[in-house]
């Protein structure tokens, strides 16, 4: 059988992800480690593999992801998106049923910029009445 590469890209706060899907048995590697040892915490484990849970594709194919930027939960936003739009470029059919678990959105939340005057993005220095 042909070996197939479908890419996707993800992004998360300050994570890129390069998401590569191949025809395979489920394994899964993040930069070159194997999944479970780079995100140890469950729940991001289960957050990284929703698309693969939702489609039903979790043994089907092979991830392989070049991550980098952010912290490890971003990182695993940044990878489910990826694989998410990977799986989409492989299966269009896919789409409606992604759609609905809001996989295909990009989270576009991010650490708001400090600004002059304030402490931080939004902390006024303390009041001093006297």
């Amino acid at each position: 059988m042909k070996q197939v590469n479908f890419c996707g890209t993800g992004r998360r706060k300050t994570a890129v992800a390069r998401v590569i899907l191949t025809n395979g048995t489920g394994k899964i590697t993040i930069n070159t480690k194997n999944f479970e040892t780079y995100l140890p915490q469950p729940t991001t484990r289960l957050d990284m593999l929703q698309p693969l849970i939702i489609s039903e594709k979790k043994d089907v194919y092979d991830v392989r992801v070049n991550v980098n930027g952010g912290g490890l939960c971003a990182q695993a936003g940044a990878i489910r998106l990826g694989i998410a739009r990977a799986l989409l470029e492989s299966i269009p059919e896919l789409r409606p049923v992604l759609k609905k678990a809001g996989l295909l959105t990009r989270d576009a939340r991010c650490v708001e910029r400090k600004k002059y005057g304030l402490k931080k993005a939004r902390r006024a220095p303390q009041f001093s009445k006297r």
